[in-house]
């Protein structure tokens, strides 16, 4: 397949070809399929033809990595938002009795509410 850019037809860079030809048709994902990802290159075309390879698969990386860095970040403010949730979200706690005082506690609260009940004045 000749390239359809510059029409180099060294056939060792027919895979680069195809992936200049779906460029040139603005065809991204036949692109892909045809490996733009991939280290493919034609020694023998144009240094514009290579250049326009090379730009695609660069800004096409970059696009990728992007999409990554913005999947992390709402993954991330999603844990954040759920951990921020979690600690504002109050404890249910089970509806037990009052744990009962000892009795020498109980007798010494007695004594010192009698006192305090002893000096007000009503």
């Amino acid at each position: 397949m000749p390239c359809t850019v510059c029409g180099c037809v060294d056939p060792r860079g027919e895979a680069a070809h195809r992936i200049v030809d779906a460029l040139r048709v603005d065809d991204v994902d036949r692109a892909l399929d045809a490996g733009l990802l991939g280290a493919i290159e034609c020694d023998a075309c144009r240094p514009a033809c290579s250049a326009l390879l090379a730009n695609a698969r660069d800004a096409r990386r970059a696009a990728l990595d992007a999409r990554e860095r913005f999947r992390a970040r709402n993954a991330r403010l999603e844990r954040r938002r759920a951990e921020r949730d979690a600690r504002r979200t109050p404890v249910a706690t089970p509806d037990v009795a009052k744990p009962t005082l000892p009795p020498a506690a109980a007798a010494a609260l007695a004594r010192a509410k009698a006192r305090a009940a002893q000096r007000k004045p009503e």
